[in-house]
């Protein structure tokens, strides 16, 4: 089973759009504020991340996750979406 982080900031429209979008479709995900987590944000700076939001889509293996930053409704519908390639 995938399961979805959602990485974001305050004011972040991107991270609104990507959380509404998951929402409107009944896709559960996990959200993590980057700016109360100090070692999250290292984390996602180390996947080579500076803008938010950033999404991980975990498949149960670290070297197989997928992730990407911004909202991209296409990545979304074809990654975190049951049943949907990965």
């Amino acid at each position: 089973m995938k399961q979805i982080t959602v990485y974001t900031t305050p004011d972040c429209r991107q991270c609104r759009l990507t959380k509404t979008w998951l929402t409107d479709r009944g896709i559960p995900f996990e959200t993590v504020d980057l700016s109360a987590s100090p070692a999250d944000l290292a984390a996602v700076r180390e996947l080579g991340y500076s803008s938010a939001p950033v999404i991980v889509v975990s498949t149960g293996n670290p070297e197989n996750d997928l992730h990407w930053y911004g909202f991209h409704p296409d990545f979304l519908a074809r990654y975190a979406i049951p049943g949907a390639a990965a």
